[in-house]
């Protein structure tokens, strides 16, 4: 006898979305070619929610838009949400940094300034920075065709650690002297 509870929580666990019990026939009787009933998924269901109803395991199968899920058990969500925070604070290209770089220093500026800085087209990065909330859009130039103007957010402060704009290090910090090219005359 096929135990197909350890299929169905196979392809739960292993899909991204809520998966309904529809789907979950399909892929077993595509997989097993054996007839699997609606009933036989629907009691092997009430069979893995019960095996996860216990309180030492930190998921539990829940039904979500029609369809089974894994989740996390609530009393965890808060440690949850602090990792995907911290991922998602560590997760900046370099084009990225860059762009929210130019930014920072000029804001308000347009997309063009940035990308005429940078020398590069911007469009990815500051779409990026936008769904990260370190940018936002802080109104219209007067310029022709009245371009968007981004600035910094309050979740940039946070992001690296300031109080104000004042507390992000003065361009003549971020230049080597080594670097500059003849003799300075004074």
């Amino acid at each position: 006898m096929l135990n197909t509870d350890l299929y169905i929580e196979a392809l739960i666990f292993s899909s991204e979305q809520s998966l309904r019990v529809e789907e979950i026939a399909y892929c077993l009787q595509a997989a097993l070619e054996e007839d699997i009933s609606i009933e036989q998924i629907n009691q092997s269901i009430i069979t893995i929610i019960e095996k996860y109803q216990d309180e030492n395991l930190a998921i539990e199968l829940v039904k979500v838009n029609n369809g089974y899920q894994f989740l996390t058990k609530k009393p965890f969500h808060p440690v949850i949400n602090l990792l995907q925070s911290q991922r998602s604070k560590k997760k900046l290209s370099q084009a990225a940094l860059e762009t929210l770089a130019v930014i920072a220093y000029r804001q308000p500026t347009t997309k063009t300034d940035v990308e005429q800085i940078r020398g590069v087209n911007c469009d990815y990065s500051i779409q990026k920075l936008l769904e990260k909330e370190l940018i936002a859009i802080v109104g219209k130039s007067e310029a022709v065709g009245k371009p968007i103007l981004y600035g910094t957010s309050s979740l940039f402060m946070d992001y690296f650690g300031i109080n104000s704009m004042n507390d992000l290090p003065h361009i003549k910090e971020l230049t080597a002297e080594e670097s500059s090219i003849g003799e300075a005359t004074e």
